[in-house]
Parts: structure tokens; sequence; C-alpha cells
């Protein structure tokens, strides 16, 4: 089978926001036939309420580059059981999340169906999503919107706060390959 390129982001803004998230991405590590090619720094990030009430907690955000031969059905089915997993409360889940998995593209694949919708419809509005797709791949391509994810940053209008911090000691996040490391690096 012929993997593809999968951008998924990541959040948390419920408990230990630093062990769900490495969980989270732990567990997508584990699916077959899927290989994870880079990981984001960690953005803390101030809660977006234009969509829900996602509680007052800033949120750790960041996004995770997997090549991966799951189809987007399953992997999205994938990330709804690791969220269910990990203690999301599926009833509310508009409100505070202990993690959020989102499909922000697969490949250059378009989808459009009532459960899914790829890539991602809010991924061009929201910083918390593009900083860290910037800093893993700056050039990667908006399918619909005909611009590299550094032009949708540029010109974005969001005012949310999003600073990206350093991990603990140890930790996952900021030390794997990231796209500007590599192409610094041959």
């Amino acid at each position: 089978m012929q993997r593809e390129t999968v951008f998924i982001g990541f959040g948390s803004n419920l408990g230990d926001r630093f062990d769900f998230c490495d969980r989270a991405v732990n567990l997508l590590g584990l699916l077959p036939g899927t290989e994870i090619t880079a990981i984001s720094s960690l953005y803390e990030t101030e809660p977006v309420a234009d969509v829900g009430n996602p509680g007052p907690g800033w949120f750790l955000n960041g996004v995770v580059r997997l090549q991966s031969e799951v189809k987007p059905y399953s992997l999205w089915e994938v990330c709804l059981e690791v969220e269910r997993a990990l203690g999301r409360d599926q009833e509310n889940r508009r409100g505070p999340r202990t993690v959020d998995l989102d499909i922000l593209s697969y490949g250059s694949q378009v989808l459009s169906e009532p459960e899914l919708v790829i890539p991602h419809p809010r991924l061009h509005l929201r910083r918390f999503v593009l900083a860290p797709l910037v800093e893993l791949d700056p050039d990667w391509h908006h399918p619909l919107l005909d611009r590299t994810a550094r032009e949708l940053l540029e010109s974005l209008t969001d005012p949310s706060e999003v600073r990206r911090i350093e991990p603990p000691p140890h930790s996952r996040f900021g030390s794997r390959l990231t796209y500007n490391s590599r192409s610094n690096n041959g």
C-alpha cells in the first residue's frame, strides 16, 4: 500500500497537558503501517471560543507528521478512539478536553463528508494550528486555497496568543526531526 503524508493537530487543556499530548502522539505512532516522521514543538495557546466553550484553561498544542497507509476514515476512527482512551468527554466535545486530535491534511486528498472534512475546515484560520505546521513544513500546500502554510500564517488575522514553550526535560517534543533541521543538515 502507498503511504501518505498526514498532519494531525493535537491539544489538551485539562489535567497533565504534557502527558496527554505525549500519550496521544505515542498511540498514533503505534498504528500499523504508520511512522511518525516529525513532531512540532509545543505551543501554549489561549482557548478559542468561537466553536463551543473550551473552558478557561490554556491549551498545549502541536502537530505530528505521519507517513501512513491507514485510510482517512480509519484514521479518523483511531483518533476518536485515542481521545476516548485518554478520557475525552464525548458528550461535551466542545468543552474542556484531555486531548483533541484533528486530521489537518491527508496527502493532497479533499474530503467533504458530514463526519470528516479534509483538509480541516478551520486550519487556515487558527494560529495554534499554523504555527506548529509551519515549523514542520512551511511549504505544505493547502489543496483548496492554493497557498502554503507559511503564506496562510503570514496573512492570518487571528489575534489569539500562541507561544512556543520549552518542553520538560527528557520530553519527546522539540527533539524530533523537523522540516527545518532536516533541510539544514542535508
